[in-house]
């Protein structure tokens, strides 16, 4: 994971180099998809594996990902960034793949209540606070935490035993950096949505966090 956000001045740079090898590939050079695939491809297998599984069916979402990008790619209009339109057309595929092997529940019957409660009840006092107080969580902390290889896989088991829509939200929010309007437009979401999905998946992560390194060291 890597702290939530990214700064505009380098998300503008990227946009801008996007941009160019968006015109070298409309003039039809083949070294420009291979600069965007070495670009893009990490984000979007990270993206798909959230919605699937099995590795193998992931990497044919993101080829069925780029075949489609080359497909739209003179009615691109720029409207959002490139990075968006890819999440875009890779969420659709996924969902599309999903649909086709009968697990796919529609992301917009998700409601605040839909899939129980993000940490055990058991953990919380009568007055609703916690028995055992989790660590404040910074900006810092993920990238600080994610340095020893045992946290690291702690961080990876947590986000895979996330519920599909919260790890698609926290893989693009924390992991990607995608904004909060971005992340809606990806996966179609509401913006209450979003918000709800985003702080149980964070929640459910701190928690693991929490329990791997021993509760609340004062």
């Amino acid at each position: 994971m890597v702290p939530p956000g990214e700064h505009p001045s380098r998300r503008a740079a990227d946009d801008g180099d996007d941009a160019a090898l968006l015109a070298r590939l409309r003039a039809g050079e083949a070294a420009a998809f291979e600069a965007l695939v070495d670009r893009h491809g990490g984000p979007l297998l990270r993206l798909a594996r959230t919605f699937v599984r099995v590795p193998a069916v992931a990497e044919e979402v993101v080829q069925d990902t780029w075949l489609a990008a080359l497909d739209g790619l003179e009615r691109f209009e720029g409207r959002a960034s490139l990075r968006t339109w890819l999440f875009r057309i890779l969420a659709n595929t996924a969902r599309t793949r999903a649909v086709r092997e009968g697990r796919s529940v529609p992301w917009s019957s998700l409601g605040p209540g839909d899939d129980g409660p993000a940490v055990d009840p058991d953990r919380f006092q009568p007055d609703g606070h916690w028995r055992d107080p989790i660590g404040g969580w910074t900006e810092d902390d993920p990238e600080r935490l994610a340095l020893g290889v045992e946290t690291r896989a702690i961080l990876e088991a947590a986000l895979g035993a996330l519920p599909e829509s919260q790890r698609a939200v926290i893989t693009l929010r924390d992991v990607e950096g995608v904004a909060a309007d971005e992340a809606c437009a990806i996966l179609g979401l509401s913006e209450a949505n979003q918000r709800v999905l985003l702080h149980r998946a964070r929640t459910r992560v701190r928690a693991a966090l929490h329990e791997h390194l021993g509760g609340d060291r004062r």
